[in-house]
């Protein structure tokens, strides 16, 4: 009987760690979708370096006390999913909110955002964000845009003189 009271205490740790390490979590309802609709979910999540895990959800709620983690507890009722990411903090919220558009079977119901509970909402917002490529993008273009104006202005005053020139 201690050896099963032990496994429960590694698997509570282990989901502990989880929550702790992770960039982004994000806690999903996903009563309601079939088979083949949660292995496309898992495997666009695995494509994402995202870990999809389902916890008994007394094992969850003893994780994130341990965790500090008190508002998420009231979550964990019902079928719960779990999705962790280390690597991309915006991939698991991206990826879960537009599956839930197609499936409305899949519920968002929060999260931990860099080692804080997240509303609903503020899940929504880091869904909405662009991955990270998309943001190394976006600074790159802001940085280019003086010397693309540099170059443009340049330009123009070349050709000014060579038609005053002419």
């Amino acid at each position: 009987m201690s050896s099963v009271i032990e496994q429960k205490k590694q698997l509570v740790e282990e989901i502990t760690d989880k929550f702790s390490n992770s960039k982004t979590t994000v806690v999903v309802d996903y009563r309601g979708l079939d088979v083949s609709e949660v292995t496309e979910l898992r495997k666009e999540l695995r494509e994402a370096g995202v870990e999809f895990k389902v916890y008994k959800n007394t094992m969850a709620r003893r994780a994130v006390e341990a965790a500090e983690l008190t508002d998420l507890s009231d979550v964990f009722v019902g079928p719960t999913a779990i999705a962790f990411s280390n690597d991309d903090a915006v991939a698991p919220a991206r990826i879960l909110k537009n599956f839930s558009k197609e499936h409305e079977a899949l519920e968002l119901k929060g999260g931990v955002i860099e080692g804080k509970t997240a509303t609903l909402e503020q899940i929504q917002e880091l869904a909405d964000l662009p991955n990270y490529e998309g943001m190394v993008s976006m600074l790159l273009s802001v940085l280019q845009a003086p010397i693309r104006n540099f170059a443009y202005a340049t330009k123009a005053v070349a050709e000014q003189k060579e038609e005053q020139g002419a």
